[in-house]
């Protein structure tokens, strides 16, 4: 089903009738979703800027470019800092004369806040920047540079066409109390997420159910990881994305039109999700964002 030229759209209180111009206006809200996606993508600082991946020792750790270094970063200088791993918390100290910044200001060191806060310490120097992650009981850092080849040659993203048969609204069933969710990533590791519901929708004569998950203590929207017949084909085999609004009157609306590639879909450095079982669908989902064509997947 294309989106052009559709005059009918059915729902489950039964088939109503949609304008061209409505439909025209539908298109255009999806193409503008999908460009800005693109340009988040290809930012200075995006997910294709992404270089490295080092995890830390506990104690002290070097880096720079030279290579007695623990953690070696081809543009760095030769003796950047330390990093000292001491329990919680991880401390920068830059060696004098590095020409490295703390979140944009000059500074001798710093302790470095992980990804799980707001706003994660940035250090930077010349076209390169990195922060620290947490995972499970890893941490690393995480290595970014604005010129990155997986940035100066990205190919595009491919989508398929817009088809509204696959913007649904589903029936919320809300837990209470709330469950959780194992959620595995590529390291192996399950974090176990806040899942406040789950959306139960009809498509093709079958009963589908997703459970979505909060990414984060007072999360506004709904995250949905998952996987379809088309993953690992025509699109990226562990898991694609979704978010959505929450849930109003009892129903929840999910556009799998919006449907995108996790940061893994394009570099090696990346700690995604995988679908769980739960979100792992039986019927193939030909809408959204197609495998990308410069991936390793």
């Amino acid at each position: 089903m294309l989106m052009t030229g559709l005059l009918l759209a059915v729902s489950v209180a039964g088939t109503q009738v949609v304008s061209a111009d409505s439909a025209d206006a539908y298109v255009k809200e999806i193409e503008a979703w999908r460009a800005a996606r693109q340009e988040r993508l290809k930012s200075p600082s995006g997910w294709l800027s992404l270089v490295g991946l080092d995890w830390l020792k506990p104690g002290v750790n070097t880096i720079g470019s030279g290579k007695g270094n623990d953690i070696v970063i081809a543009k760095a200088p030769p003796r950047l800092g330390s990093i000292e791993w001491n329990k919680d918390t991880v401390r920068l100290t830059l060696n004098d004369g590095s020409g490295a910044q703390i979140d944009g200001k000059t500074s001798e060191g710093a302790e470095l806040l992980g990804d799980d806060h707001e706003k994660p310490t940035i250090v930077s120097f010349g076209t390169v920047s990195f922060y620290r992650i947490n995972r499970g009981d890893k941490v690393g850092l995480r290595i970014k540079d604005s010129e990155a080849e997986t940035r100066s040659k990205f190919l595009g993203l491919d989508y398929f066409p817009v088809d509204p048969g696959w913007r649904v609204e589903a029936k919320w069933v809300p837990f209470d109390p709330p469950q959780s969710l194992g959620i595995p990533n590529v390291l192996g590791v399950i974090e176990q997420m806040p899942v406040p519901g789950k959306a139960v929708f009809e498509h093709d004569g079958k009963t589908l159910e997703l459970m979505p998950v909060l990414e984060a203590e007072g999360a506004t929207e709904l995250f949905y990881i998952i996987a379809d017949r088309t993953s690992g084909k025509q699109t990226y085999g562990a898991a694609r994305f979704i978010y959505s609004d929450m849930p109003r009157d009892g129903k929840v609306v999910i556009d799998f039109n919006k449907a995108y590639n996790p940061p893994c879909a394009f570099t090696p450095f990346a700690t995604c999700p995988i679908a769980p079982p739960e979100n792992r669908l039986s019927v193939a989902i030909e809408a959204g964002e197609k495998k990308y064509r410069g991936g390793h997947d």
